[in-house]
């Protein structure tokens, strides 16, 4: 099968397109044959080695975390499953045309739900979800402050929270206030707040909770907005001022796969209440310039096609 690995750490260069041998489901697996695999940011940060103290690489290596595709063998002890089944999944190492799966961590695709499409959903819904509830652990009536709001984890963070019974802020760029209008129109939050606008910052309250997917100079200035005893969850690790801020729960989060959940959000975006925007589909062979671009940032998901 073809993949695409790297032998080293360093920048969207070192992907490389090459033949490796076909991988064989397990016991409690599925070998799926790929549809499609997303890029997430986590892909470049453990490719050039900003993530090696949490996510350490062994080369060679194949990254991805997302996969949809069609179930090509069940392993043994798999139950609810069978050869041609649609399919999605959190897992790992999928920038490959074949990808083993824990068959518990797998979704058959909802009615509705396009094959291709479905790639770029399993970990930004999983992890937009798990950081309201696991991580904000926001309760019905408070407020939160979700930044990053526009991108995907953002998104999913938004849906999370507004279901909840949350007030949400969304937090984003100044010049992205006016395409932001749609987290408030059709999405459900509750008002926007560009957090590079030092005097709107500085206008906002005492707030119950963050929920993060920015980090930087930002997550250090919005713990100083957090009521004593609030929450601040990130996906992307404590602020550098964490300490001065004791009263606060600090909580880090990273996606782990909860399939009923997923089936839950997956449905949520059938139905158009929740959309994941796709920016554009790029050949698997094409990894490295899709990494260029990614990186750079502003855009929407891409999806890598074998």
């Amino acid at each position: 099968m073809k993949v695409v690995a790297i032998h080293e750490y360093g920048g969207p260069s070192v992907l490389k397109l090459e033949e490796w041998d076909d991988p064989v489901a397990g016991e409690g697996e599925l070998l799926v044959q790929t549809t499609a695999a997303s890029i997430n940011p986590i892909d470049y940060k453990m490719r050039s080695g900003a993530a090696k103290d949490r996510f350490p690489v062994t080369f060679p290596a194949v990254l991805g975390r997302d996969v949809s595709g069609v179930v090509m063998a069940v392993g043994a002890g798999v139950q609810g499953f069978e050869p041609g089944d649609r399919v999605m999944a959190l897992t790992w190492k999928t920038y490959a045309e074949l990808v083993v799966v824990k068959a518990a961590d797998a979704l058959k695709l909802p009615e509705g739900l396009d094959q291709v499409e479905a790639a770029a959903l399993p970990l930004v819904l999983q992890t937009g979800e798990q950081l309201i509830r696991l991580g904000a652990k926001v309760q019905p009536g408070q407020t939160i402050l979700i930044t990053g709001a526009l991108g995907a984890v953002g998104r999913a963070a938004v849906w999370t929270a507004k279901n909840a019974g949350a007030s949400v802020i969304a937090g984003v760029r100044e010049h992205d206030l006016k395409k932001a209008a749609e987290l408030v129109n059709q999405w459900g939050a509750d008002r926007l707040l560009a957090l590079d606008d030092k005097d709107a910052l500085g206008s906002l309250g005492f707030i119950d909770a963050v929920a993060d997917t920015v980090g930087g100079e930002t997550a250090q200035t919005l713990l100083g907005k957090i009521r004593p005893g609030g929450t601040y969850a990130s996906v992307v690790g404590p602020p550098a001022n964490a300490a001065l801020h004791p009263t606060l729960t600090i909580s880090p989060i990273m996606a782990k796969p909860d399939v009923p959940t997923l089936a839950k959000l997956a449905q949520a975006v059938v139905e158009r209440h929740l959309r994941i925007p796709i920016d554009r589909m790029v050949p698997l062979a094409d990894a490295a310039l899709a990494h260029a671009v990614v990186e750079k940032g502003g855009i929407g998901k891409v999806l890598l096609t074998p």
